[in-house]
């Protein structure tokens, strides 16, 4: 008896919920690039895709070494001024104080100008303020305790640029102060001798997009350039430089491009002790090369969790020492502090999901929830006493890759449970900044820019921030913004993934922010193997086919894809190229960032003598196609016409059945009857 269920009754498995962004293809432009620049069609593309239109743009971006560079003592009106009160300093053997930041950006800043003033002989200082007692920024008690030792000069880095009152406070204390500073222009700016943004300069200058220890090296090479010293400094600024850049998600364009790019040639072989033990420490040494994601996978979250959970003197002792022994020992407790961090992160993440799903679940059967789920009220804000807000912000990341909604997390600040300090993270449509100023009468202090923020509170504005915020949301943002999305560059087939095209990719490296590593998609992709590995990934081998001829096979893995496991045996996948080198020997494989169902097909649930089925039609090349699973993960494949299908099963090789015998004849007759009772077609067999 053959019974077709509702599509309530069928068990779904569960995917990403994403939108893809897909690139337009366009072929004529593609031909012109591909053939002046020698790269696969599919590079071209993405070179398009990045606003690269024409061979001349092609040919400037693949050697951006090649771009004359404009002076920046043209661009950045106030850095002659800089340079004179820093030439003045060091010449009057005057006190030099830096005041840096405590994420990656601001110590890299901090350890770069150290390392530079005291090679070009100044006398140099330098304080960082107390994430956990303090907040971000220059403040007055650091400013008096500066004039304290009797500091002539202040050089701020990564912060400054809005602070009005500490910067008032030591120009009446007759200390001259230099702001070297990224971060977005508050409506007035203070009263410093000298300011260095580059949100102060043209936006066409090259310069636009440094982050904080870009403005930091700036100032630093053209001192030395000034002082006629340019050789002492020799290339360890630029490794951090590079660094700072990557890790603070700077956008890899203008200047950033060309000088992340040879800075990366350099850091396998850096000259600087931290810089070595850091690489050794996270298992690089011997890496031929360096790309973007060693820094912002492996090296940037070590240097960035000690700001978050410890003493910020750690990095700068381990970036500025030339001392092996010493360096190593600091690269060590940066490795301990990075494990502290990632336990706190998971722990973090653990309660916040079970907090937002409890909340799903409520309204779903009708219950009064603590606050709205995600596609209700099209932003979350998640309070929890006893989180450390020095990782929360990464943990709103992870809660944005998973609801697809702008996220405010936050923890109290005291046990009483007055107070709350919290993070922000956004998707495109949601700009952070502009939320927390609609919100400005319920904050205390708060800052931030369109992606992320910072902001505090008393915990009595708890639901009407909430309230608000949703007000904002749904304002700017429609039901269609609340996915994920997966922005894709262009299709491809698996026969089309090699080395090769692998090795071109270099081309466009260093890739990033602005510039990201190419997403490629392709069709129909079928999943050969699947396990669970590490903490909640999944690990697949992956082929492209049809029942009479098998593509190459590719390893892919699926980076916190634990909760969708096991995948479909078809799907449509979006994902990175990357390399693995196993014992010397170097293999292509896919990361996966998108997976959805593929749209040719459609599919029923039925039963069979008490079993449940699922049955899928794909319209193939070969003829149309059944593909007919059971309840024990087995997996029929039936092409149009043949007699002999694939029978595939878990941990063992697909086998080759005769559909003419029993039991796989009523299978696939019962199969064909369901899918064509819903399509209305003509049979299958």
């Amino acid at each position: 008896m053959i019974k077709q269920l509702s599509p309530d009754a069928a068990t779904v498995r569960k995917l990403p919920d994403q939108r893809w962004q897909i690139a337009i293809a366009q072929a004529d432009q593609v031909k012109a690039i591909a053939q002046a620049t020698k790269l696969s069609p599919l590079l071209a593309q993405v070179l398009l895709n990045r606003g690269i239109n024409s061979p001349e743009q092609a040919q400037r971006f693949l050697h951006p070494e090649t771009e004359v560079l404009t002076s920046p003592l043209d661009d950045f009106t106030d850095l002659p001024l800089s340079l004179e009160l820093l030439i003045n300093a060091i010449n009057q053997r005057q006190k030099i104080a830096i005041c840096g930041d405590y994420d990656a950006d601001g110590m890299t800043s901090t350890a770069l100008l150290l390392r530079a003033l005291r090679t070009l002989g100044a006398q140099v200082d330098y304080a960082i303020p107390s994430r956990m007692s303090e907040g971000y920024g220059i403040n007055q008690r650091i400013v008096e305790e500066f004039y304290d030792e009797g500091v002539k000069l202040i050089l701020t880095v990564d912060n400054g640029i809005a602070a009005h009152q500490p910067i008032a406070r030591a120009r009446e204390l007759g200390v001259a102060v230099i702001i070297t500073d990224h971060h977005d222009l508050p409506p007035t700016l203070p009263d410093a001798n000298a300011i260095l943004n580059p949100k102060l300069i043209a936006t066409t200058s090259p310069y636009r997009g440094v982050a904080g220890v870009g403005v930091a090296y700036i100032l630093a090479i053209s001192l030395a350039q000034s002082l006629g010293k340019t050789y002492e400094l020799g290339n360890s600024l630029l490794e951090l430089f590079t660094l700072g850049t990557i890790a603070d998600l700077a956008p890899l364009t203008g200047v950033n491009r060309r000088w992340v790019r040879q800075g990366l040639q350099l850091l396998p072989k850096s000259k600087l002790a931290g810089v070595q033990a850091l690489i050794q420490v996270t298992g690089l040494s011997g890496a031929k090369q360096m790309k973007p994601e060693a820094i912002g996978f492996r090296l940037g979250p070590r240097i960035n969790a000690v700001g978050r959970l410890a003493d910020p003197q750690i990095v700068i002792e381990l970036l500025t020492t030339d001392d092996d022994g010493e360096a190593l020992e600091r690269a060590m407790q940066c490795e301990q502090i990075n494990k502290q961090r990632q336990q706190l992160c998971e722990q973090i993440e653990q309660e916040a999901i079970a907090i937002v799903e409890d909340a799903i679940n409520q309204t779903a059967n009708g219950l009064a929830s603590p606050f709205a789920p995600p596609t209700k009220g099209r932003v979350l804000v998640v309070v929890q006493p006893g989180w450390h807000h020095g990782v929360i912000g990464i943990v709103a990341s992870r809660l944005v890759e998973r609801y697809g909604v702008p996220v405010f997390i936050g923890t109290y600040e005291d046990e009483a449970q007055t107070h709350i300090r919290g993070s922000a993270r956004s998707i495109p449509e949601f700009n952070v900044f502009d939320a927390l100023q609609f919100c400005s009468d319920l904050l205390g202090r708060f800052g931030g820019h369109r992606a992320a923020g910072g902001f505090s509170l008393e915990a009595s504005n708890l639901e009407a921030l909430r309230s608000r915020l949703q007000t904002f949301a749904h304002q700017c943002l429609q039901p269609e913004h609340l996915k994920p999305l997966v922005v894709i560059d262009t299709q491809a087939t698996v026969e089309q993934l090699d080395l090769s095209l692998y090795a071109q990719i270099d081309a466009l490296h260093p890739c990033g922010i602005e510039n990201p590593d190419p997403v490629f998609w392709s069709a129909n992709v079928r999943i050969c193997e699947q396990k669970r590995i590490g903490k909640g990934h999944i690990k697949l081998v992956v082929t492209q086919d049809d029942a009479i001829t098998e593509a190459r096979k590719f390893t892919a893995i699926a980076w916190r894809w634990g909760d969708y496991y096991p995948l479909p045996s078809h799907l449509d996948l979006a994902y990175r190229l990357r390399t693995n080198d196993w014992n010397g020997e170097i293999s292509l494989e896919l990361e996966l960032v998108g997976a959805r169902k593929p749209s040719a097909i459609a599919a029923v649930t039925f039963l069979l003598n008490g079993r449940t089925y699922t049955c899928e039609e794909l319209k193939h090349s070969a003829g149309r196609q059944l593909r007919i699973r059971n309840d024990q993960g087995k997996e029929l494949i039936v092409q149009q016409g043949q007699k002999v299908a694939t029978l595939n099963e878990a941990q063992r090789e697909p086998t080759s059945v005769d559909i003419c015998k029993p039991p796989y004849y009523a299978v696939v007759k019962a199969a064909s009857e369901a899918i064509d009772s819903a399509n209305g077609k003509l049979g299958f067999v």
